[in-house]
């Protein structure tokens, strides 16, 4: 999961270096934390909170074949 989204983040920001991901197991499934550079932020988020919302629908799919709960934060 985790690596999967980085090769997300890092495709669309500008600073892909700057793009990391946290992963934290836990009783209900995995919780993942993702730090952008701040003027990148805007590009992982999207108008509206589409793209967020796209790569989240990705990490449940992803996570429903493996049979877990995925939860995607972004800071």
């Amino acid at each position: 999961m985790k690596e999967l989204v980085e090769h997300i983040a890092r495709s669309l920001v500008n600073d892909p270096a700057a793009a990391t991901v946290t992963e934290t197991e836990n009783e209900d499934g995995v919780s993942l934390l993702l730090k952008v550079a701040p003027e990148d932020m805007g590009k992982v988020i999207g108008k509206q909170g589409r793209i967020a919302k796209a790569i989240r629908i990705v990490l449940k799919a992803a996570g429903a074949r493996e049979g877990r709960k995925v939860n995607l934060e972004i800071e």
